[in-house]
């Protein structure tokens, strides 16, 4: 049986992250080149939530860390990750997080699966989920843009020398909301790894 994630370490894991690597995220960031001191903020509100609400329902968490986030900043990214959140509370009530459906916690925060993906059980993490040794899933929502861009995005990553997990995380990001810029696909990037390898290592 698969242990319950904890929240508050896992994102503030996340947090530690992205405060490392917030220099190269600044400079990454052509047009105002503060993406890492906000990404480091956001990630910090979400942390804070997760312990103000801890013991509590993790979609009860997730809607919580939206709303914070929502009064607590203003960027892009933050309301693109707010709504990401409010996103996956829906998608987890009535359920535990565990390491088996956390990948889908990674899909639904940089937000990956459309509503019509989310009835058919599809999606870019499904994929993820089977490679990573998952049940059998439905791909059915996977329409054929998504598997092309998804495609392109892997051999585009394999070719610059990165393992087949590493190729397969930035695929799922640059087919993402967060990998609609440069600077957001690379704080992304550094949010799914480090989402990962924390559910890896559950």
């Amino acid at each position: 049986m698969a242990n319950n994630v904890a929240l508050d370490k896992v994102f503030q894991t996340v947090a530690s992250a992205l405060n490392s690597n917030k220099e190269k995220l600044n400079q990454a960031d052509t047009y105002n080149q503060d993406h890492g001191d906000h990404m480091v903020e956001i990630f910090e509100v979400i942390t804070q939530a997760m312990q103000e609400k801890k013991g509590a329902e993790p979609a009860d968490q997730l809607a919580y860390a939206s709303d914070l986030l929502r009064q607590r900043s203003q960027s892009g990214s933050a309301k693109m990750y707010a709504q990401n959140l409010q996103q996956a509370a829906s998608r987890f009530k009535g359920q535990q997080i565990t390491s088996d459906n956390g990948l889908q916690l990674i899909e639904s925060l940089l937000g990956t699966q459309t509503d019509t993906q989310q009835q058919a059980g599809g999606g870019l993490g499904s994929l993820l989920g089977g490679l990573l040794g998952g049940a059998n899933q439905d791909q059915s929502g996977l329409g054929a843009d998504d598997l092309l861009s998804a495609g392109m995005a892997f051999l585009s990553s394999k070719q610059q020398g990165d393992s087949n997990m590493e190729a397969i995380l930035d695929a799922v990001v640059k087919t993402s909301s967060a990998g609609q810029s440069e600077h957001r696909a690379q704080s992304g990037s550094i949010v799914a790894n480090t989402l990962l390898q924390a559910l890896l290592n559950k």
